[in-house]
């Protein structure tokens, strides 16, 4: 996944557009460049490997206890600092700590954002985080009480998977639309039909 262009942006933008026009339901997109940095990760991993590091000294080497010790401690700085770089330590975050992480970070979004401000609490944000290659989609409880939490999931898996194949842009929009489709159908437009929500593409 790669950061969105100026095109890219307003190809989402009127996306969010044309979809509303059928729907008194609200979307807004934020793309985040990671919902954390992860920098605690990096030093886990060493910390566990350095835990392992002085038994093979110990058990195939005569080294005495005093240099083991010491070559851990050199071992875990080592380790920790080749680690850390962001092409790195992004690929060894565990997926359950990326999608949670993602996840809290999309509820925070979620209220930062006033998703949640709509007249018929049916805002539904879509949320990206590149880094972490995960997508997470939050409705609020006036459309949440009518469509569960599979039909988000399979949204959100299908814009994962577009942009593991360099079709980020795609999946959004293609969520979007089907968004608007689940809105559309439990909150058809009002007569007035206000754009309560930017459609602008939120990138951080």
């Amino acid at each position: 996944m790669t950061a969105l262009s100026a095109d890219d942006k307003a190809r989402i933008s009127e996306a969010i557009r044309a979809t509303e026009a059928a729907t008194a339901g609200e979307i807004y997109v934020v793309v985040a460049h990671s919902a954390d940095d992860f920098r605690y990760v990096p030093v886990i991993w060493a910390a566990l490997a350095a835990l392992l590091w002085p038994w093979p000294l110990h058990l195939l080497t005569r080294l005495s206890t005093t240099t083991i010790l010491l070559t851990q401690v050199v071992f875990f700085i080592a380790a920790a600092w080749a680690l850390s770089p962001a092409r790195i330590r992004y690929r060894i975050v565990p997926d359950t700590i990326a999608a949670e992480s993602a996840r809290k970070h999309a509820q925070q979004q979620f209220l930062a954002h006033g998703v949640h401000l709509t007249e018929e609490r049916t805002g539904v944000l879509i949320y990206v985080a590149l880094a972490n290659r995960c997508v997470e989609i939050v409705a609020d409880v006036g459309i949440h009480g009518k469509v569960g939490p599979p039909a988000w999931e399979r949204l959100a898996r299908e814009v994962t998977v577009a942009g593991r194949n360099q079709r980020l842009v795609d999946g959004i929009v293609n969520a979007v639309r089907q968004a608007g489709i689940v809105l559309a159908e439990h909150f058809p437009p009002r007569a007035n039909n206000p754009n309560e929500l930017s459609d602008r593409v939120v990138e951080i």
